[in-house]
């Protein structure tokens, strides 16, 4: 039987380790992917330290996932081998829970999501439902599509969702490995854009990705300077802080909303005042299904979007999912499979 070598947790918090593994075949609707790149994102650390208890052990991780259709199984209309395709978070749904039928396809009840409850892309080769599938443009490399099919979607379905318009005061609350496709997105949107990070080392950055206003949370009153500019229509929270969550609040225009699509330990503490008086929501904003994602690469393809990356092969994904987990990486790690 042919071989082919993922990345696999054994058990929960185990090292990863390189393995040889046969050649998965794909059952129907499904299709087999060669992998040609995968980004490492936080959501990883959900099966390398058993986060969730439903967690399949030994389990090959990564949800960012481009490749190309190498193989397709029984009943698949519409991907052919040859195809270049995406997988992100969204990994198939059930079609029979309540959410699946009114549409709220990502809210499934069965979500299916590689590298969490089945094997995702650190490897060579995976297996995918064909409903999971987003189709990737010609001018999109495999590297700078993997990151945009979870950090990219989710910002951007969560801005055009937001129900802001070309013009609207939008904020981008951190620039990070979210932050810095959310500025982008917010500014090709035709949003005025306004970016908000700690320190002044990240405003030429900011203004780089397209803000067109920079905001230093240390040494400014944030409410108050986005009440200078009208409020905001929405904030984007892409920082795992609630804190930093809670204090953009008041700055918020009548009606506006902060999206949160950070996520993080500490609560966001919110007046009622604050809410009541202008009218304000806070919502949070999951990724999107495959057709989201496939709308993003698109939207990325054709106004010129990219991730920020660097990149390791396979055999170092021990690395690099530790620089992730450190901070340090600017802003997405990914993974790449040779030829």
């Amino acid at each position: 039987m042919p071989r082919m070598r993922p990345v696999q947790v054994a058990k929960k918090g185990a090292p990863f380790e390189l393995v040889e593994r046969e050649l998965p075949s794909p059952g129907r609707g499904e299709v087999r992917l060669k992998v040609q790149a995968c980004g490492v994102c936080h959501s990883d650390s959900i099966a390398k330290e058993g986060l969730i208890p439903s967690v399949p052990y030994p389990i090959v991780p990564g949800h960012e996932i481009a490749g190309v259709v190498d193989a397709a199984g029984e009943g698949v209309i519409g991907w052919s081998v040859g195809t270049r395709v995406g997988v992100g978070w969204f990994g198939g749904h059930c079609g029979r829970c309540e959410p699946c039928r009114r549409g709220d396809l990502v809210d499934c009840r069965n979500l299916r999501i590689p590298g969490i409850n089945y094997d995702g892309g650190y490897a060579e080769a995976m297996v995918a439902p064909a409903d999971a599938l987003a189709l990737i443009p010609d001018e999109l490399s495999p590297v700078d599509a993997a990151p945009l099919l979870c950090a990219g979607v989710t910002t951007y379905n969560a801005l055009r969702e937001s129900g802001a318009r070309p013009g609207d005061l939008v904020a981008i609350l951190g620039i990070g490995g979210l932050g810095h496709l959310g500025v982008q997105f917010a500014a090709k949107m035709g949003f005025r854009t306004v970016a908000i990070a700690r320190g002044v080392d990240k405003e030429a950055l900011a203004r780089k990705l397209g803000a067109h206003i920079y905001l230093n949370s240390q040494t400014q009153d944030v409410a108050a300077e986005l009440n200078k500019l009208g409020g905001a229509k929405t904030i984007l929270a892409t920082v795992t802080s609630g804190k930093a969550m809670s204090s953009v609040i008041p700055g918020l225009a009548v009606r506006g909303r902060l999206v949160v699509v950070g996520v993080g330990a500490d609560p966001i503490q919110i007046s009622a005042f604050d809410l009541i008086m202008g009218s304000r929501t806070v919502v949070g904003h999951a990724s999107g299904a495959s057709i989201d994602s496939q709308d993003t690469l698109a939207f990325s393809a054709l106004s010129g979007v990219r991730p920020t990356i660097e990149t390791m092969p396979l055999e170092r994904a021990s690395e690099a999912y530790d620089k992730m987990m450190r901070n340090e990486a600017r802003f997405r790690m990914v993974l790449t499979m040779g030829a």
